[in-house]
């Protein structure tokens, strides 16, 4: 029997060396970052409603004028309103700035384009949680402003990191290392949580400073210490070593019958050896073999995945009466469950060499594992260890499609390798996703609002159902050749 590729010419730790292990912890952390930065703003919602509303200083008669002036709601209920709003401003940003930023990506220098990101997301960060406290400056258009502001700045980060990832690390082994690379928000979330309490009790400017800070810096770091390439440093890229490789190990995603039928995207100058890459346009990235079906099903996938993201304390909550610190903790459940999933999933379809079928098969665990979550007694334990179960199910898959599958859909055959569409492509991927999310989000609240929490969750397996339905005939196709791989191997035995 002939061993899949993540098993051959040596173990997966000795291809890589250090400049491999520093690429992956600055993506990793520079991503964990810009993730902190968004996990503040949930944490420190309360205190800003507060602030926003009389309530905060209401321990003296004061004059209506003054309430007028410095407070931008008459009730709490119209300040949560109006953070939900923000949300929403910033999920829609966010996934129209990815389809920009991933174009933008294949064109400059993925560093800078990283960097800028986030030390410009870093100062808006400051200006809108810090600055207008510290001036008693409210105003509802300034705060929209800044927030869309924000989206499209923190867009550049996923396809900049994925990019670079990409080009560092080859499809050998390239599940295992995405799905635990794809850690990266869930790390995030935890340390923004952790940043934001620490300094909480000064004001929550203070987490808004604090976070700011460690962002910026952070881009300063990426900016003077981030390898976007091997290239760079006189090392082959990882499309040298791909090519000498047998036939065994072509990429994972292939939907070519007959490579010669397609045209690669590159130009050779006459006279010259020098291969000049050319970035493939928008709609040349669309028409790449897998990338609407992956698109389409992210969408589904990231509703169902952030729905879990945003709601889950709340649902705990309001569901079975916890208390909301407590709620907090428990929902970390589901982040330690699509970290394992994402990693165990991308180790098998490294062995399989298909992505697709392990994704399908996860898919229909995650039904059922809605259903019994969605039926869970009045108890932490047995509510934590389900709602991991889910996570693995739900928050594995979602973070191979973010990560392994958008790199290997931008270093199909027919690019010859380029990696001038792999920022592009995860763009277009992790838009389309974030689309799917933002909508969801008002959904959810509308259903739970008119039909209760059941319904949600109904509502949470007819997505994970549109989920397969997208890439059903990536499934059929890559079953199909594993069964001709199988029937080669049997008979050459």
């Amino acid at each position: 029997m002939a061993w899949p590729s993540i098993f051959q010419r040596g173990t997966l730790l000795s291809r890589f060396s250090h400049h491999h292990v520093v690429v992956f912890l600055l993506t990793f952390f520079s991503y964990s970052l810009l993730h902190a930065s968004r996990k503040t703003f949930s944490n420190v919602k309360v205190s800003i409603s507060k602030q926003w509303t009389p309530s905060a200083f209401n321990r003296s008669i004061e004059p209506v004028e003054i309430w007028s002036s410095n407070h931008l709601f008459p009730s709490a209920e119209e300040a949560t309103l109006f953070l939900g709003t923000l949300d929403t401003i910033f999920l829609f940003s966010y996934a129209v700035g990815l389809f920009i930023s991933g174009i933008v990506g294949d064109r400059l220098n993925l560093r800078y384009v990283l960097s800028f990101g986030m030390c410009s997301s870093a100062l808006v960060v400051f200006v809108f949680g810090t600055v207008t406290e510290w001036l008693h400056f409210y105003n509802k258009w300034l705060y929209c402003c800044l927030w869309i502001v924000n989206g499209l700045l923190q867009s550049t980060g996923w396809p900049c990191v994925v990019a670079v990832m990409g080009n560092w690390f080859g499809k050998a082994g390239r599940g295992v290392v995405f799905g635990l690379w794809s850690a990266c928000a869930s790390v995030g979330n935890i340390l923004g949580a952790c940043l934001a309490s620490s300094v909480l009790q000064y004001g929550y400017e203070y987490a808004f400073l604090v976070t700011a800070a460690v962002q910026f810096a952070g881009g300063i770091v990426i900016l003077f210490g981030l390898l976007v390439s091997p290239e760079e440093i006189g090392l082959p890229g990882i499309e040298a070593e791909e090519n000498v490789e047998e036939d065994s190990h072509r990429p994972l995603i292939n939907d070519a019958e007959n490579e010669d039928e397609y045209e690669p995207y590159y130009s050779i100058q006459e006279g010259s050896t020098i291969t000049q890459v050319k970035a493939i346009s928008f709609y040349q990235a669309c028409c790449l073999p897998g990338v609407i079906p992956y698109s389409l099903a992210y969408a589904c996938l990231k509703l169902v995945n952030y729905s879990f993201f945003f709601w889950l304390p709340f649902y705990l909550s309001n569901n079975f009466g916890w208390k909301e610190a407590e709620a907090d903790k428990l929902s970390i459940w589901y982040d330690v469950g699509g970290i394992i999933g994402g990693t165990l999933q991308g180790f098998i379809s490294d062995v399989l060499q298909k992505r697709a079928p392990v994704l399908a098969l996860s898919l229909l665990l995650a039904i059922g594992s809605l259903v019994g979550y969605s039926r869970s007694p009045n108890n932490k334990s047995i509510n934590a260890l389900l709602m991991a179960v889910t996570g693995f199910f739900i928050g594995g898959p979602s973070n191979m499609i973010s990560s392994a599958i958008s790199a290997d859909l931008g270093r199909q055959e027919l690019l010859q390798g380029s990696s001038e569409a792999l920022a592009t492509v995860t763009g277009i991927v992790d838009g389309t996703g974030s689309i799917g999310a933002a909508v969801g989000q008002y959904l959810v609240s509308l259903i739970q609002d008119n039909l209760g929490w059941m319904w949600v969750f109904y509502f949470f397996i007819l997505m994970t159902s549109c989920t397969i339905v997208f890439i059903s005939p990536l499934i059929v196709r890559e079953m199909r050749s594993l069964m001709q791989r199988r029937q080669v191997r049997i008979l050459s035995e």
